[in-house]
């Protein structure tokens, strides 16, 4: 049963055992994953195919899957799922069009010219779940972006399904959004060919993409040797309701997060008693029916909320404080709000903008910030696959006129080659 929290100091405890529940490290895992990274360096494909025999399935069709397989995936996918998933396509790069950077140039008045380059990475990878836990939408979110920043081109890794295939909606997706290569290998083991590189899987300069705790493991540790995205922990989400909340609604969209797995963490921050005491009456209805009860029932339990605020002010307090993954602000007029909640990955307004809108759908990235770093953290972007750098032209005359300062400020410092590299051109000029 979800617990009920009165916001008079008791919601803290519950929102630091929320926030620490992804920030223990697994030692066991993280030997492990150091195990197999070192192997990979060492072994190169040998290693990662022995991995995927050994852990996902004996007899994989493919380690890189076949252009035409993909094209073929493409072909044979039923025609109503294509159509929505270019739907998503078109509405996930209208969004993140309107992200891109574009370099400058400053020319000033005695010739010097300082300016900016904004261009994509050469290489990402993209590490996508097989499975079960295979999502279609998270490729999307990841290689589209990519594409529009420039990256010229992407690498994806996926587990093979236990008869050895690929899964065919991961394809789907794949063909849709312009994944170049695809390799039949997951786990710490894909991640570390990604981050070094073998004989045939190329190396990335960035890798990006959800994975269990191994994957995440080894993200972590890779991290340095290559970019990722983020450590990505346990989904969440917040509700903010007022008097005039669904508590259909709120309980469906509480349970859409808690479903995920039994880390998850739902709490609703209601204004109104009587409405919390529907939405928990709801919960309890609706997840009945769910295939998933006995995840969400564990995740409810343990790390879902239902905290009973004294108004909307002290509501968004608790919201800025615990800075969800995802908040939905189901109030009477939710836009006022949007100023006021800071620390958020993605801000969902009114009963009618649902969590599972963002997921797949809206536009706005579903690849966000958790465990409370979205105090710091952005959404995944088109910033995240960029890179940039600054460029300078100075004339002589310009050099001359700035040269006291910089032969001063280098002194000042102590770092006299600093100021000799100025002074030599100087002594030129001024001869």
């Amino acid at each position: 049963m979800i617990r009920k929290i009165y916001a008079d100091g008791n919601e803290i405890a519950f929102l630091k055992e929320v926030e620490k529940r992804s920030s223990e490290i697994n030692v066991k895992v993280e030997e492990t994953v150091r195990e197999i990274i070192a192997d990979v360096i060492q072994n190169g494909d040998k290693a990662v195919r022995e991995y995927t025999a050994k852990f996902d399935c004996p007899n994989c069709t493919y380690y890189e899957v076949p252009n035409e397989v993909i094209n073929q995936a493409l072909t044979d996918a039923d025609p109503k799922l294509v159509d929505a998933l270019l739907n998503c396509v078109e509405n996930i790069t209208a969004f993140h069009e309107r992200q891109k950077q574009n370099g400058f140039i400053i020319t000033n008045e005695d010739g010097s010219i300082i300016g900016q380059r904004v261009r994509g990475l050469d290489r990402v990878g993209l590490y996508v779940p097989g499975g079960t836990a295979a999502y279609p939408s998270s490729v999307l979110m990841n290689a589209i972006p990519a594409k529009i920043a420039g990256v010229k081109e992407i690498i994806m890794v996926t587990p093979p399904l236990k008869d050895g295939t690929p899964n065919k909606d991961i394809l789907l997706a794949a063909a849709l959004c312009g994944v170049d290569r695809i390799f039949m290998c997951g786990g710490a083991q894909a991640v570390a060919a990604l981050a070094y590189g073998t004989e045939i899987i190329p190396k990335v300069s960035k890798i990006v993409g959800p994975g269990n705790i191994y994957v995440a493991t080894a993200k972590k540790i890779l991290y340095g040797v290559v970019d990722i995205d983020m450590i990505a922990g346990p989904s969440e989400i917040l509700v903010i309701a007022d008097q005039t909340a669904n508590p259909k609604y709120v309980a469906a969209d509480l349970m859409s997060q808690a479903e995920h797995d039994k880390l998850a963490s739902a709490v609703l921050v209601a204004t109104d008693e009587n409405v919390a005491d529907a939405v928990i009456a709801e919960i309890e209805r609706q997840s009945a029916a769910l295939s998933r009860k006995e995840i969400i029932d564990h995740s409810l339990d343990n790390y879902g909320a239902v905290i009973i605020a004294q108004d909307m002010m002290q509501a968004c307090d608790i919201a800025n404080m615990l800075a969800p993954e995802h908040l939905e602000v189901v109030v009477e007029n939710p836009l006022e709000y949007i100023g006021k909640l800071d620390n958020v990955g993605s801000l969902f307004l009114g009963e009618y903008a649902p969590e599972p809108l963002g997921d797949y759908y809206a536009g706005p990235n579903h690849v966000l910030p958790t465990g409370g770093t979205a105090r710091f953290f952005s959404p995944l972007s088109v910033d995240s696959f960029i890179k940039k750098s600054g460029y300078i032209y100075y004339t002589k005359q310009a050099l001359n006129e700035a040269a006291n300062d910089i032969i001063l400020v280098a002194e000042k410092e102590q770092l006299t080659a600093h100021a000799n590299s100025i002074k030599v051109r100087v002594e030129d000029m001024r001869s």
